[in-house]
């Protein structure tokens, strides 16, 4: 039984070689993708590359932070995210005024039966949207730590298991301080992706003004991807073979950043898991069932950029403290990594 609806194509060329057949996990891959970009696309335009990175983190089983200015509809690619999964979804506004009961629940007392009740909180969702999540006191992004990190949250002296697959989607404006509160390493640290969106191409632009300019009505469209297709291909990445000389050079980046004169605070060797992970559900999604450099590449950026710590000094005399300088000098120190280490033949 199909699990989710295939990606559309076109035929090549008649004197095209024809491409080998894909393996029965690589052609799930390869739907799921397609369905999911189909779906959104249909209303969030231009992000096609956010998507994917999205999809690699729900089977690498990751969590993620969309970084951007406001307008750019974060909150709405999330949220047609969450609608095209068979999955449960909850939105959680984070406030200065928010208390860790809003986001794990609380005890209370049952009037009916004077017995006391866990009412749990809308962390207990497939998918959890955390938007600004930096307007939120320490004291509540640290609910967040065990949820993310152990799949599961103690209320009371009482351990009680998240669903399975679990996504934190959590969204951050970069330009506004007043009311909001830095994001802690160990909370960061978490997170396997952090994913700076930028404004549309001028072509993307346009199709939305003609898209939403009339201010249609918003179908309700149903789900395309099932939760047990997500289950079997998170099952089929672990299957992705990764050989020894690519983990070496996935390893080698790693463990460049924590000697790196630039750099006070480099990636952790969780960090080092959560790219292996994401390496292999990429591997699936380009059809092999195998790990090349290139997969390495194409994550290092956004698996590091909010892992390493920089040094004061470095943003000061050569960079400004904008955002476009901090993504800078990243992009560059990454970039250096990846060309200065061997890469496996």
């Amino acid at each position: 039984m199909a699990s989710v609806v295939p990606a559309p194509s076109s035929p090549g060329p008649a004197s095209a070689t024809p491409a080998p057949p894909l393996s029965p996990d690589a052609e799930a891959a390869a739907q799921l993708l397609g369905a999911l970009q189909g779906s959104i696309g249909q209303e969030v335009m231009g992000y096609e590359p956010v998507v994917r990175l999205l999809s690699i983190a729900l089977v690498a089983e990751g969590h993620v932070l969309l970084e951007g200015v406001p307008g750019l509809a974060k909150t709405y690619l999330v949220r047609r995210f969450a609608s095209s999964l068979a999955l449960s979804f909850k939105r959680i506004q984070f406030t200065p005024d928010m208390l860790p009961s809003d986001i794990i629940g609380t005890v209370i007392l049952n009037p009916a039966t004077q017995a006391f009740e866990y009412r749990r909180g809308p962390v207990f969702a497939n998918v959890v949207l955390a938007d600004e999540i930096n307007r939120a006191p320490p004291k509540v992004q640290s609910a967040l730590l065990e949820a993310m990190q152990e799949r599961q949250v103690t209320v009371d002296g009482i351990t009680y298991p998240l669903p399975r697959p679990f996504i934190v989607i959590a969204t951050q404006n970069p330009i506004e301080q007043e009311g909001t509160y830095p994001l802690p390493e160990a909370e960061l640290d978490r997170l396997l992706f952090r994913i700076l969106m930028d404004y549309p191409s001028p072509d993307a632009e346009v199709t939305i003004l003609r898209t939403h300019g009339a201010m249609p009505e918003i179908p309700e469209r149903p789900p395309v991807v099932e939760a047990g297709a997500i289950a079997r291909l998170h099952a089929a990445a672990s299957r992705v073979e990764a050989r020894d000389d690519v983990i070496e050079y996935l390893s080698g980046v790693i463990r460049s950043t924590r000697d790196d004169p630039r750099i006070l605070v480099g990636a952790s060797p969780r960090a080092g898991v959560q790219f292996l992970r994401s390496a292999k559900v990429a591997a699936l999604f380009s059809g092999r069932a195998y790990v090349i450099p290139e997969d390495v590449k194409s994550l290092a950026f956004w698996v590091l950029n909010h892992r390493l710590l920089l040094h004061p000094e470095v943003l000061a005399q050569q960079y400004s403290t904008d955002r476009r300088g901090v993504e800078g000098v990243l992009r560059e120190i990454i970039t250096d990594k990846l060309n200065k280490i061997a890469v496996p033949r």
